[in-house]
């Protein structure tokens, strides 16, 4: 099988790392979208394990909590290939007495291509890459960036058909604290959506024009101006912390609780991060309903980072 640099998007790919969208030019974004899509229709075949990148070395190091994340780039790295080791908080020398630093100097020392990293603190994927002499993939740092999120999300309305230079994604929740609505809103001004954001103004950021989207108010006039509604995940510890009242308050104020429709007729698509609180961000009974794409996500994410990580490690060749 033959391979050649840049596929139908003529992109040269040049760089080492991904670690957020915002390192990323709309064409790589692009480029990235359509080994992803690939990717994504040769999973439905039922596919045999490809030996692609057979002989090549996976790291998932995760510091916080996710069985999605860490799942699927297993599950990539393996469909590919690569030999995968997972590590995570509880099993590292960290927990030992370690330093971070000597964690990162013993792993610069292992004979590893790609490193897959989850880490509470923002920048820690920049900070390594400093050190380590192999791939790093930012599977989420902080509150900065999550840009697998973000690429399959993207997949995803690809998918469906959506043109992104008439697209309007309403991004409703926790905005303050969400890595997912920094890299999904990069990534869609990039390729020419528009964006609006809302939810309870104590988890709208100042300065959200940095992300060069609207805010608007109330949350039922963003889901009209919308053909996306995408629906953040609220952690527990943010009502404990009292930025909303209860659960209850917020799932009736900012919860979707009917399928949205437009002006057309036609019905808005429903998108979710994962995992979904029921009853809380969106009504149960609205999860698998025929404009929903939250489980196309979670195959587009499977497909996606398989993409991330070939492109990464041979360079941005492309089938011939």
């Amino acid at each position: 099988m033959k391979r050649k640099e840049g596929g139908q998007w003529g992109v040269k790919w040049k760089h080492k790392h991904l670690l957020g969208i915002d390192q990323l030019s709309g064409e790589e974004i692009r480029f990235l979208l359509e080994k992803g899509n690939q990717y994504r229709e040769w999973l439905e075949q039922s596919p045999k394990k490809l030996t692609r990148l057979s002989g090549y070395y996976l790291i998932n190091l995760f510091f916080e909590a996710s069985t999605r994340t860490r799942v699927s780039f297993e599950m990539a790295g393996k469909l590919l290939g690569m030999e995968v080791v997972n590590f995570t908080n509880e099993l590292s020398s960290l927990n030992k007495g370690e330093s971070f630093r000597d964690t990162v100097r013993t792993l610069a020392r292992m004979k590893v291509d790609a490193l897959v990293i989850r880490h509470r603190s923002s920048g820690i994927p920049l900070y390594i890459s400093q050190f380590l002499p192999f791939h790093i993939i930012n599977a989420g740092d902080g509150m900065r960036e999550h840009p697998t999120q973000a690429l399959l999300d993207l997949l995803t309305m690809k998918r469906d058909g959506i043109d992104f230079t008439r697209n309007t994604v309403a991004i409703i929740g926790d905005i303050l604290h969400s890595r997912v609505a920094r890299s999904l809103s990069i990534g869609l001004k990039k390729l020419g959506s528009q964006v609006i954001f809302s939810g309870p103004p104590t988890l709208i950021p100042k300065g959200i024009e940095v992300l060069e989207g609207q805010v608007v108010y109330p949350v039922e006039e963003a889901i009209r101006q919308a053909d996306v509604v995408y629906l953040l995940r609220i952690q527990k510890e943010r009502q404990e912390a009292g930025f909303f009242p209860s659960a209850k308050e917020y799932a009736s104020f900012f919860g979707l609780k009917e399928k949205p429709k437009g002006p057309d007729g036609r019905w808005k698509k429903i998108m979710h991060p994962g995992p979904v609180n029921r009853g809380l961000e969106i009504d149960s009974s609205l999860v698998e309903k025929e404009n929903s794409l939250i489980e196309e996500q979670v195959s587009c994410g499977l497909a996606i980072r398989m993409a991330v990580l070939e492109t990464l490690i041979l360079g941005g060749q492309t089938d011939e």
